[in-house]
């Protein structure tokens, strides 16, 4: 954990002292490790000392997944910490398991135990699996450490060799992290996904955990497929089996807004109205983009981009919506004058099917004023454009 890699380590520091050591860490800086370093070795062994501030240093990084009440209770491996599951999307799948009629999961490759925290809670009883012997660990002392331990088993073994017929439901999550960083391929996950597919398809239902990149090919028919963004960055896409076969599906969280695809064609390509809407990643992904258009009754800027327009201003919680002013050429000289002519100081620069980057044009037009504006680089009808304008809410507002 952080530097801690054996099991007495890990069994120290949830000692008394370890404890104590981990409370006066809670807040320090990681700028001043060295310092605080030497003085605690005054008083405490150095292993002891350098296993405390691993795991503080990933408590604090793990603030931005659980949260602080939970995150300063919790204990994580680097791996963990980078693969486990934001809380806000474990807790969603976790109610939807729920509300499935799931009382038990076979949680398989549990990690830290994050996504078995979250089933704990919508009061799911867990079975734990990681090979791990220093991460089965963790999730124990997690369970513990929640007041979860009633509810979440943790067994250190090999998930081929599980029998999940006990067991409602599956919940797989493979490693899709090795030595060079992220995996790619489905295949070589760690079980490989053709391995966890099998897995789902003996239990009554299952969900797999897979990249938001996994190809619409690579999803089994028998499934549903779910892309789950939050707070407008996707997170994650989910294999559901024993629900919708073959259905689309995009979660935007914090609210919960799901939109579902209903096959329809890709939009037709219209001029630029007074408004724009970027759909959110999730939909995207989703291929959903058809279904947010017929929805705000617009079409697309470009075939190749996912840009709709209208000429209304429709409530839409799964795009985001900018009135558009200005509709030019890409010219950076054109757009400098526009810019200055309206003191604009605030700038932001968003792109999509653009090779510029936006810290570049930022850097070129140097904006200075009072005022905001939003500029768009894209294509329109397959021309290079930017499309300047403001972001706007579907009551008006700004």
């Amino acid at each position: 954990m952080g530097r801690v890699t054996d099991l007495a380590s890990f069994a120290a520091l949830l000692a008394p002292e370890g404890q104590t050591l981990l409370a006066a860490l809670r807040d320090y800086d990681p700028a001043q490790e060295l310092a605080v370093a030497s003085r605690l070795r005054r008083d405490h062994p150095a292993e002891l000392v350098t296993a405390a501030l691993g795991q503080a240093r990933l408590r604090q990084r793990a603030v931005a997944k659980f949260g602080a009440e939970d995150a300063y209770r919790m204990y994580f491996t680097p791996h963990g910490v980078e693969q486990s599951t934001r809380a806000p999307v474990g807790a969603h799948r976790a109610a939807r398991m729920k509300a499935l009629g799931v009382g038990s999961v076979a949680d398989l490759c549990s990690g830290i135990g994050g996504d078995a925290i979250a089933l704990a809670r919508a009061g799911i009883s867990v079975l734990a699996v990681d090979r791990d012997p220093l991460t089965a660990e963790a999730v124990r002392a997690n369970a513990e450490s929640l007041g979860l331990s009633d509810l979440i088993e943790v067994r250190c073994a090999d998930v081929t060799e599980i029998d999940t017929s006990p067991y409602d439901a599956v919940f797989v999550d493979p490693a899709r992290r090795g030595g060079r960083g992220r995996i790619f391929d489905p295949e070589a996950y760690s079980p490989p996904l053709s391995w966890a597919v099998e897995a789902a398809r003996k239990a009554p239902r299952a969900a797999l955990k897979v990249a938001p990149g996994i190809p619409h090919e690579a999803v089994p028919a028998e499934a549903e497929a779910e892309w789950i963004s939050d707070g407008g960055d996707v997170k994650e896409a989910v294999l559901w089996f024993g629900t919708e076969p073959g259905a689309r599906r995009a979660t935007l969280l914090p609210s919960g807004t799901t939109i579902t695809g209903r096959g329809l064609p890709d939009p037709a390509v219209r001029p630029v109205g007074r408004y724009l809407y970027e759909p959110d990643g999730a939909v995207i992904r989703a291929h959903l983009v058809a279904e947010v258009a017929e929805e705000l009754d617009g079409g697309l800027i470009d075939e190749t981009i996912a840009y709709v327009t209208s000429d209304a201003l429709v409530p839409a919680p799964y795009a985001a919506a900018y009135e558009i002013t200005d509709e030019l050429p890409f010219n950076l000289k054109k757009l400098k004058a526009l810019l200055r002519e309206r003191e604009v100081g605030t700038l932001t620069v968003k792109k999509r099917g653009s090779a510029v980057e936006p810290e570049e044009i930022r850097r070129k037009v140097k904006p200075k004023g009072p005022n905001a504006a939003t500029v768009l680089l894209t294509r329109v009808a397959g021309a290079p454009t930017m499309l300047i304008g403001r972001p706007v809410r579907a009551d008006g507002g700004r």
